[in-house]
């Protein structure tokens, strides 16, 4: 059995749940139940048949709203591992740091095409990194508290799955001053992510290490899922660039959130409208059993 979950960013209608399991009967699958997780907000169709052409089918059904489908048994998920910029964040903290050096537009156009894919992202950051040798550390703190800000939804997500006994992981690859304290307030078990070069109270235009790529992002997940023991598809990936492909990929669900067109392509779900709070009605939670209302 599959659940298509639909979200919306503003409201349904009180009908829309007869045109939802309308839209899934018309792909060819048998519809078994329909209702709502939230009033208004998210509803469920359940349904055996084809999840490929059931996704296809309510993708774009109704305006500003997502839809997610899986296997029921699987929908509430144990591990998650996300992303941090432009995911549990809202910015790009490398653009961020390049605007107090005076270079932002510079620096945004290398994080953009990386982001997208038209770059090795290991060479890109650490081309961005080297434009920053000579910014004072200081500006990492004052970024913190001006820039930073926690994406919608975010903490909800987090502290609900651990709430429910799961796992929480931040893998970036941005830099470990971010991660750290992003992790602690969103509610992270652990955070891995670059490390900036300092000395003497100043960057020195490389990243200590090496870098947290793709690579890294996939491992990260697979590792934990040996670690505690789960199956794959326990396992939820949330990411926006192209080097969190690999870990959504892997995942038992992985879900391309506000995420470029590369990254979107290649996830099986993708929330475009919403916030992450649409992750969590996807795992069948309604706002009523959320560990914090965000």
């Amino acid at each position: 059995m599959f659940t298509a979950t639909l979200i919306a960013a503003d409201r349904f209608d009180a009908g829309d749940i007869s045109t939802a399991a309308d839209r899934v009967a018309q792909s060819g699958a048998s519809v078994l139940s329909s209702g709502w997780i939230e009033d208004g907000k998210a509803l469920d169709v359940h349904f055996n048949g084809d999840a490929a052409a059931v996704r296809a089918a309510v993708e774009g059904a109704f305006d500003r709203t997502d839809a997610i489908v899986q296997k029921t048994a699987d929908r509430a998920r144990r591990l998650i591992v996300a992303d941090m910029d432009s995911t549990m964040i809202t910015i790009e903290c490398i653009d961020e740091l390049a605007d107090y050096a005076g270079i932002k537009p510079q620096i945004a156009e290398v994080t953009e095409r990386a982001m997208r894919g038209e770059l090795d992202f290991e060479e890109a950051l650490r081309s961005r990194v080297a434009l920053l040798k000579g910014l004072s550390e200081n500006v990492i703190d004052q970024c913190l508290v001006e820039r930073v800000v926690i994406m919608p939804g975010a903490r909800a997500l987090v502290q609900t799955i651990r709430a429910q006994g799961g796992m929480a992981i931040l893998v970036s690859g941005g830099f470990t001053r971010f991660a750290d304290p992003v992790a602690t307030e969103i509610g992270f078990n652990k955070a891995i992510a670059n490390r900036l070069g300092i000395r003497d109270g100043m960057l020195t235009g490389r990243v200590e290490g090496n870098i947290v790529g793709a690579q890294t992002k996939r491992k990260a997940l697979m590792d934990a899922v040996s670690a505690y023991e789960l199956g794959s598809s326990a396992s939820l990936a949330v990411g926006d660039g192209a080097n969190d492909i690999p870990m959504i990929e892997a995942a038992g669900l992985g879900v391309a959130y506000h995420a470029k067109p590369k990254t979107a392509a290649a996830a099986a779900a993708r929330v475009d409208h919403g916030d992450l709070t649409a992750i969590l009605y996807a795992m069948g939670y309604p706002r009523s059993a959320w560990a914090c209302a965000d």
